[in-house]
């Protein structure tokens, strides 16, 4: 298992590093891309290949074929959001298999003009096809591989929601007594974020399906505000179709960015990711702003968050085994040392069905 683990926090780190400076939404491609790319090279060293053949295998990630991402975004989010990492990752394997088998590589996958990477999916802006500046064509790194995204790793803890909305959802709890007896009475609701929020998850309008509301900033604020949480069943047709107020609540939010909270979202040392919401109501009476800026499971908040983690992890256990399955393991893996020794196969015995 400690291969394992240190296979995840080479997958992590190389996924992590490539995003912090390289947006792919940008040019409209989804960051399944890294996925692939990451697990492509970890699974290439577990295989024990040579650096020439991790190369090749690389080279393969990149000419694959990327995913659109337009499955993450209206009118066409849909459940692919919840297979594609997956999907992902079995390619990766397929694609070190087919590489340790004496597949060539292709070493001009990024560079090739007018045939590469950089030029055919990393050199114009999706949204108006523009030229990017020429030092914007070529993948940026901030910093050397190391450890740096496993250590600021961000746990979703709290809420079954975006990231980018996961401060917006504890805010909207925080005000939900406040406002529980007034929701007739709002007359709007100012929900202030960071550019990167507005970009991918601010939506106006019909939602088509659950995976198209899990990712509307409004729509995951306006649950915790009428109901003072926010679960996965919230999102289904059924449950929307029963609660009309959530779409009323929506009409009336207004979304405007912080600039502040957009540079401190981008600034290595703080990787904030700030909310704040505050209703005002028809008589001119307002509540509080509310502003939230890192989430439980940000690394400012490990002391606190790392006990409701630990909660999570036990609950979700409890669905699936009985209590001593349960215990035997939470037991092991507090136990750092026996859990690296332990084989692989071992490990994932412990979590299959009787």
């Amino acid at each position: 298992m400690r291969a394992v683990l240190e296979a995840m926090i080479m997958a992590h780190e190389i996924q992590g590093v490539l995003a912090l400076e390289n947006s792919f939404n940008r040019v409209g491609l989804d960051h399944v891309f890294l996925v692939k790319l990451a697990s492509t090279a970890v699974v290439a060293k577990l295989y024990q290949l040579s650096r020439e053949r991790i190369m090749a295998a690389i080279s393969q990630a990149i000419v694959d074929g990327q995913a659109l991402r337009t499955y993450r975004h209206a009118p066409n989010a849909g459940s692919r959001k919840s297979w594609a990492a997956g999907d992902a990752t079995s390619r990766a394997v397929r694609l070190v298999d087919i590489t340790a088998r004496g597949e060539m590589g292709i070493p001009g996958a990024l560079t090739a003009p007018q045939w590469g990477f950089y030029d055919v999916l990393f050199s114009h802006t999706n949204k108006d096809l523009a030229t990017k500046p020429e030092d914007d064509r070529r993948f940026k790194f901030q910093r050397d591989f190391g450890s740096y995204v496993m250590e600021n790793i961000l746990f979703k803890i709290s809420f079954p929601a975006e990231f980018h909305a996961q401060t917006a959802c504890e805010a909207a709890v925080i005000l939900h007594p406040h406002i529980e007896d007034r929701i007739d009475d709002i007359e709007k609701i100012v929900l202030t974020t960071h550019d990167s929020a507005i970009r991918i998850i601010s939506k106006e309008g019909a939602l088509a399906n659950p995976a198209d509301r899990d990712h509307c900033l409004q729509y995951m604020v306006a649950v915790p505000l009428l109901t003072g949480d926010l679960m996965a069943e919230n999102y289904e047709d059924d449950y929307h179709e029963q609660h009309l107020s959530i779409d009323e609540l929506r009409s009336k939010m207004f979304v405007e960015e912080n600039a502040q909270y957009s540079k401190d979202y981008h600034d290595p040392s703080k990787r904030s990711i700030a909310n704040a919401i505050q209703v005002f109501f028809n008589d001119g009476s307002s509540t509080e702003k509310v502003a939230v800026e890192y989430p439980i499971g940000h690394k400012r908040r490990r002391a606190e968050g790392i006990p409701v983690l630990e909660a999570k992890f036990r609950a979700s256990l409890a669905t699936r085994f009985i209590e001593s399955r349960c215990q035997q393991i939470i037991e092991l893996c507090d136990d750092q040392e026996k859990l690296e020794q332990t084989p692989v196969n071992e490990f994932m015995s412990l979590f299959e069905a009787y």
